[in-house]
């Protein structure tokens, strides 16, 4: 009997172990190679994991909601035949006479550009749904791919609307993503099908009410998010600096020339890439700032590699990270920053996505908020926040004497661990930003 060992996979550099949140086969199932065993939630990703070799389902060592390390053995298949177990995936390749109920259902032969696990074409072959109708659902597992339990819903919710439901679905027949909501670090339940969760969520737990209270437990995203804030305050004591900057140039500059980029990229200019080249500027001419510290050393990153905070239509938060951004222009910034985020709002980064970030950026003006105090983004050692641009009367100086005029006004906060960034560093840096904005060229 040759026995192989599925492990718990590594889903990012930093990534040490993941938290098995459903099991989609069981003891003594029958599986093909590429058929989804377990869903996995880690503090940055969830994903599906496929099975590298086909086989019957001898053990799983640990059930749902178990937390396993990284390269740990999480379940054994008999793949049939006399060789020896391998202990490392696609080491052994599949016995070629394991049979299952769902061969026929092999995904390669359905669909071209989208996956699908034989487990999902099996449910949909038996609830009839059709090619069309399958490639329409949109999927909350990892990079928007189709999991058990979405197809499970869109087959009950076409059940219970049975009497209006069109044969393709539409927004209103789209599967919600489970009761619970980067793990994602990603962040109400989505109102179509273009805010799908960054992560599939632990499993629902039944609130507990009174007269006057209903008490609900915090999903496995704001669980992690809680405790990452948290450790943030604890480890780093945090300073923040504001400064008000006039902005008035940009803004120009982007009526000028929004249009015209439009047709040109594909996609509308908004004031982040102009902030992220201020910020990737500023952290070339201060590296003290892109660093992280271990213990008592200061480790200093030789890439800059910006995280921008997405808000998720769930409520939850997720920080997609622009790799390298000093070498990318406005144009490259700008079509990183709307792939990221549309990403993220689709569930479809991937874990390289959203790792390595060195400085973060969180644009809480878009919710109109004039400025805040944001936690740093552990282990970096400082946040910019961006607040909402208003016009405001200020006095400006001209060669006939002061005027007052109407400007575009803008407040930065800079948030830094005083444990490496003294007051000094962090007010250069935050005026460096400043003045770049307010000196705006394009």
């Amino acid at each position: 009997m040759a026995r192989f060992e599925i492990k718990m996979p590594k889903l990012g550099e930093s990534i040490t172990e993941g938290t098995i949140m459903s099991w989609s086969v069981k003891v003594g199932d029958v599986i093909q190679e590429d058929e989804v065993l377990f869903e996995v939630n880690t503090a940055k990703v969830s994903a599906e994991i496929p099975s590298p070799v086909a086989g019957k389902i001898l053990e799983i060592l640990f059930k749902e909601g178990d937390t396993v390390p990284v390269g740990t053995v999480v379940a054994i298949v008999d793949m049939g035949g006399e060789s020896e177990s391998s202990e490392e995936a696609g080491e052994t390749k599949p016995a070629e006479n394991v049979s299952s109920p769902v061969e026929e259902s092999k995904p390669a032969k359905v669909e071209e550009d989208r996956w699908y696990s034989p487990v999902v074409l099996q449910l949909a072959k038996g609830a009839g749904i059709q090619k069309e109708e399958l490639d329409a659902i949109p999927g909350t597992g990892y990079e928007g791919r189709l999991s058990k339990k979405d197809i499970k819903d869109y087959i009950e919710g076409k059940k219970k609307n049975t009497s209006s439901a069109p044969a393709a679905p539409k927004a209103t027949a789209t599967p919600q993503p489970s009761a619970n909501t980067q793990k994602k670090e990603a962040p109400a339940a989505p109102a179509s099908s273009q805010a799908a969760a960054t992560v599939t969520t632990a499993p629902s737990v039944a609130p507990v009410s009174t007269s006057d209270v209903e008490v609900k437990p915090m999903d496995f995203v704001r669980k992690i998010i809680a405790d990452h804030m948290v450790m943030s305050k604890k480890v780093s004591p945090h300073v923040t600096n504001v400064v008000e900057v006039d902005v008035t140039k940009l803004v120009r500059w982007r009526d000028k020339n929004k249009d015209a980029f439009f047709r040109r990229e594909g996609v509308k200019l908004t004031y982040m890439p102009a902030i992220a080249e201020a910020v990737a500027k500023a952290l070339v001419a201060y590296p003290q700032v892109n660093v992280s510290v271990d213990g008592y050393n200061i480790l200093y990153k030789k890439h800059i590699n910006l995280g921008i905070a997405v808000s998720l239509n769930d409520g939850n938060l997720i920080v997609p990270v622009i790799h390298d951004a000093d070498r990318l222009n406005m144009s490259g910034l700008a079509l990183a920053v709307n792939s990221l985020a549309l990403k993220a709002r689709d569930n479809k980064l991937t874990p390289d996505e959203i790792s390595g970030g060195t400085f973060t950026i969180t644009n809480y003006g878009s919710f109109k908020m004039l400025f805040g105090t944001p936690i740093i983004n552990q282990p970096e050692v400082a946040i910019l926040g961006v607040g909402s641009i208003e016009k405001k009367p200020a006095v400006i100086e001209t060669p006939e004497g002061d005027m007052i005029a109407i400007r575009h006004k803008m407040y930065l906060s800079l948030s830094y661990d005083h444990r490496v960034v003294d007051g000094s560093l962090g007010g250069n840096f935050l005026h460096f930003i400043a003045e770049y904005l307010e000196n705006w060229e394009g």
